[in-house]
């Protein structure tokens, strides 16, 4: 699978899912803190020179209801996450990774960030460390469990 041209030159990739979304944009929800001290934390090491990007994809921030232009989402919009659009290499990669594991569109785009990068360390944010796994496929990653 290709290599995301936005994705180059970062070292260390966070990637969070649907579930980490909604945690981050819910600052009642039991996860929030642990989701923004994350992201925070990468924040710090770009601060230290390493070079780290937190990212989500735009189909998993779909379904995460997260709308940068909403006021209920101010909060999450302000951090520095990017989008990670789904493109023609992320949309073949995805629905290859769809077809062979039968996931929803949005773990497969996620699927296809992870095998997209040329990041040495992926790291993904999750609720469900059994479908970042299957997605990931023969990619290491570190999956932090929220």
């Amino acid at each position: 699978m290709g290599r995301s041209k936005g994705l180059r030159g970062v070292s260390h990739l966070v990637i969070l899912d649907k579930q980490a979304v909604q945690a981050l944009g819910d600052p009642g929800h039991t996860k929030h803190r642990r989701v923004v001290s994350h992201v925070q934390i990468a924040a710090s090491r770009k601060r230290r020179a390493e070079v780290v990007q937190v990212v989500v994809p735009t189909t998993v921030r779909v379904e995460a209801g997260w709308d940068r232009q909403s006021a209920a989402w101010a909060f999450a919009s302000r951090l520095r996450i990017a989008d990670v659009p789904l493109d023609q290499t992320h949309s073949n990669a995805a629905a290859a990774i769809r077809s062979e594991t039968e996931v929803g569109a949005a773990e497969a785009h996620l699927g296809a960030v992870v095998h997209s990068t040329s990041a040495m360390h992926v790291t993904v944010v999750t609720g469900d460390p059994g479908s970042m796994r299957l997605v990931a496929a023969d990619r290491q990653i570190t999956i932090v469990v929220m």
